[in-house]
């Protein structure tokens, strides 16, 4: 079907649709007990992955990106085993798809919005295209695309730092630690260097890409920052 125009979203019924899904969001993610991965977070992910795909020359389906948004996080395995619920995000969804006011199964937007959530993760992306499984859906889906930029652009920058220092936290790992130190390789520091510095080459939209380069540059200006202190330490 086609997409609405932009102006034209949400109506009624879309807005009763995202009332419930946050609702469900909420509901779900109560037990996670972490601050990076919060309702916050999450809120902050909708707004954003709906900013990209509105600048976009053509936008995308409105409804499917802010629904994939807000549920993006609901089953991360950090905190949901797949066992929990049979390996079956379809069938986990299905009570959510079943009582809104928009009939989201029969016109496909309920199984769009389950793929996006399934294969959102820079982890399932990483592992797909290692086993040479990130195929044509993944590069054509600009609903997917919207919503990975989004959660991606929330690690970087500001956020992003905010996010890594109380995720360390919550796990129990070093902020920071010397070269050589047991404590080094899990620290938050290290974890810049492993994945968030990298982020920004891997954004799929032209406005998430305009986004990430100030909120790279952040990041790299607080590791330098983050090295100059710890040599001052080091000459007192």
């Amino acid at each position: 079907m086609a997409a609405p125009r932009a102006s034209e979203y949400p109506s009624p019924e879309e807005a009763a649709c995202v009332r419930a899904a946050e609702k469900f969001m909420e509901e779900t993610m109560a037990a996670f007990s972490d601050p990076s991965h919060d309702p916050h977070h999450v809120r902050r992910v909708r707004r954003t992955a709906l900013r990209l795909a509105r600048a976009l020359p053509t936008p995308p389906d409105l409804l499917t990106i802010d629904l994939a948004a807000l549920l993006h996080d609901v089953l991360d395995a950090k905190y949901v085993p797949p066992a929990s619920y049979n390996h079956d995000p379809r069938a986990f969804f299905a009570p959510l798809f079943a009582a809104l006011p928009l009939d989201l199964r029969a016109d496909g937007r309920a199984d769009a919005v389950v793929r996006v959530v399934r294969h959102v993760s820079w982890s399932t992306e990483k592992r797909l295209r290692a086993r040479g499984e990130w195929g044509a859906w993944h590069e054509a889906c600009v609903e997917l695309h919207c919503v990975q930029d989004a959660d991606r652009l929330d690690a970087l920058g500001a956020f992003g730092i905010m996010r890594c220092a109380a995720y360390s936290a919550v796990t129990n790992h070093a902020l920071h630690a010397p070269a050589g130190h047991a404590d080094q390789p899990a620290s938050a520091i290290q974890h810049f260097h492993d994945k968030l510095l990298h982020i920004r080459g891997r954004m799929k939209t032209a406005p998430g890409r305009a986004l990430a380069e100030a909120r790279h540059k952040l990041m790299v200006d607080f590791l330098a920052a983050v090295d100059t202190e710890y040599g001052e330490d080091a000459d007192a």
